[in-house]
């Protein structure tokens, strides 16, 4: 079977750039841009994916902010409530939009990009990194509800990746030294690193379940 994906991002030139790698590669693909903090971009979304395609059975959550840098008890309200809007909200109320869709197809996989800074939070991105562990949360709540409709829930957990969004924290040879000297290998990871556990964890692997339920 030929995979179905649609690509979305709150910037309609990175699902153009998404969608002409994909389409070179020979795939048929759609996407649409996406402001996952909006109510109505979250409910379209879903909606687009459900009149193009009928059916959802896997959900990828990768989004996320971070306008804050400093002490944490600095941040202000204003940039507290966007992270965990995002970062946290948004993945659970895409979970909910697209889990009734999995449930008619007997089973799905749902997948939260978080950080290690989860694990082990970085006080210079302090909210940041409470709103990744609180994202680890999320993803052992719905995993065990999910587990009786056959939906799985995981979380990639990567280490600082070398991308635009994190160039607050590797444009300074410092702290991208000080970094480097806490990371085994000692260099930063590339998305192409996660794309391997992201596309295992996606994988279709559903087998029928009761019709019954727990009272």
């Amino acid at each position: 079977m030929v995979p179905r994906m649609v690509p979305s991002s709150r910037n309609q030139a990175n699902v153009d750039c998404a969608l002409e790698e994909l389409r070179s590669e020979g795939l048929a693909v759609m996407g649409t841009a996406c402001h996952v903090g909006k109510r109505e971009d979250r409910e379209m979304l879903v909606r687009e994916v459900m009149k193009r395609h009928g059916a959802i059975d896997i959900l990828v959550s990768n989004a996320a902010v971070n306008p804050f840098v400093g002490r944490t008890l600095d941040c202000p309200e204003d940039a507290w409530d966007k992270i965990f809007e995002v970062n946290v909200k948004a993945a659970f109320l895409l979970s909910r939009l697209v889990v009734p869709h999995m449930e008619q197809r007997g089973g799905g996989s749902i997948v939260f990009v978080g950080s290690a800074i989860g694990y082990r939070p970085l006080s210079i991105v302090g909210p940041y990194s409470v709103s990744k562990t609180a994202l680890l949360g999320l993803t052992k709540v719905l995993a065990d509800e999910l587990a009786p409709a056959n939906i799985r829930v995981n979380c990639l957990a990567p280490g600082l990746m070398k991308t635009p969004f994190s160039s607050v924290l590797t444009s300074d040879d410092n702290l991208k030294q000080y970094i480097k000297r806490n990371i085994a290998q000692r260099r930063f990871g590339a998305p192409e690193d996660c794309a391997g556990a992201a596309s295992f964890l996606s994988a279709r692997r559903m087998q029928p379940t009761s019709p019954e339920r727990p009272s």
